[in-house]
């Protein structure tokens, strides 16, 4: 495996190239795809006590691995749940995402998304491309000549996805290994709502607001949910790119790594961002949000 530093992001220039290659819907241009927060002024992504490494998943090359370098630490003193990310456009590679994912995995998180295998050209991912992650997580913390051997958290799982894979999110959560979900920059496909009956854990929305062109999706799957906790969150300004290109995915990366923080480790700090009189989010002036059965 790679060394990763816990600031590398990918650039503008590889966002936008990643953007113009992802199939829009009808009616939605490249540019709406590609707005996000300016970089400047924004709050910087915070790191984890990890160093983080990253590399092809050992027997399963159409994956790549986010994980502490050191694995010492675990699973006497941390514990290593899982998350598996779902690209924007459902991209196959998911180079992009590098900064975000790192970040979340300097936390102490396996995190795991698609790569593109050697010799394949196009596709599109799906729910079976991520669900192969949650696989890969239960076979390797098996396997005795694994460095991750009895070190996963296998009994949680998150899956997590922005834009397209905030689709294949909600489409994988109803499988009964999955706890939780984190749905970026998206809602519920073609407003299909079935597959909302299907989930059973937490469900985390989070869009860019009125620059987002599936803010008001976003917001329709949230009100669609009547019995599961969820929180919802939109930025203002931050469009439908958001942070994700930000260095280590910026104020994306720690929505997403408290909200699992929180969720798999039970870190109350991390919780503050979410539920309390208090609540960080709820009382930020560039955030509208909003939040149901939260404990």
């Amino acid at each position: 495996m790679r060394n990763v530093s816990i600031v590398v992001g990918t650039t503008l220039v590889v966002a936008l190239t990643a953007a113009s290659q992802a199939q829009a819907p009808a009616g939605i241009t490249r540019e709406m795809i590609a707005t996000a927060l300016p970089v400047e002024g924004a709050p910087l992504a915070v790191p984890g006590p990890y160093k983080v490494e990253s590399g092809l998943a050992f027997g399963s090359p159409g994956l790549v691995v986010y994980r502490p370098a050191d694995l010492a630490a675990f699973p006497a003193k941390d514990k290593l749940p899982v998350m598996v990310w779902g690209n924007g456009g459902c991209a196959i590679n998911s180079t992009r995402y590098g900064g975000f994912l790192t970040t979340i995995a300097s936390h102490g998180f396996l995190v795991l998304a698609t790569a593109a295998e050697p010799g394949a050209t196009g596709g599109r991912s799906t729910a079976d491309h991520l669900r192969k992650g949650v696989d890969w997580a239960e076979a390797e913390n098996k396997r005795a000549e694994s460095p991750l051997n009895g070190k996963i958290a296998v009994d949680r799982v998150a899956i997590m996805g922005q834009s397209c894979g905030g689709f294949l999110s909600i489409e994988l959560g109803g499988d009964p290994r999955v706890d939780t979900i984190g749905v970026f920059n998206a809602g519920a496909r073609n407003d299909d709502l079935g597959p909302l009956t299907k989930l059973h854990g937490p469900v985390l929305f989070i869009n860019g607001h009125e620059r987002d062109f599936l803010m008001a999706s976003s917001k329709a799957t949230y009100d669609a949910i009547q019995t599961l906790p969820a929180f919802y969150g939109a930025r203002h300004g931050a469009g439908h790119t958001a942070t994700v290109d930000h260095p280590g995915g910026g104020e994306w990366a720690n929505v997403a790594s408290n909200w699992l923080l929180w969720q798999f480790k039970g870190d109350q700090q991390a919780a503050k961002m979410f539920v309390g009189k208090d609540c960080d989010l709820c009382t930020n002036p560039n955030w509208e949000t909003a939040s149901k059965r939260l404990q």
